[in-house]
């Protein structure tokens, strides 16, 4: 299989609800999210051969906070690396930076 750049679904909003409620079932305080900016997000996607984002899970040894580790993706399912890649982390975690409160983080 390769990427077409078509991957993944928009689902409603009540299924968003439940996918992140069940997130915060059993835990105390946990980090529910985390913002990028649309000029990163931009620069990560309008690298030659870019198709999508893959996002990988990680985990901030100083704070022991959840992170995000996010790279652009080719069409034969590679991380666009090469010799200067662009890595994107240091995300704005929500708390407690989350705005209003709404159906996602509350």
């Amino acid at each position: 299989m390769s990427f077409d750049g078509k991957e993944g679904e928009f689902i409603s909003l009540t299924q968003g609800a439940t996918l992140t409620a069940n997130y915060r079932s059993g835990q105390s305080n946990p980090i529910l999210g985390h913002f990028l900016g649309v000029e990163k997000l931009r620069a990560l996607l309008s690298q030659e051969g870019c198709v999508g984002l893959r996002i990988y899970h990680g985990l901030d040894s100083d704070t022991g906070y959840p992170a995000v580790v996010v790279v652009g993706a080719d069409s034969s399912e590679n991380d666009i690396l090469g010799s200067s890649p662009l890595i994107l982390d240091m995300s704005i975690l929500c708390p407690p930076t989350c705005g209003n409160s709404n159906d996602l983080n509350s």
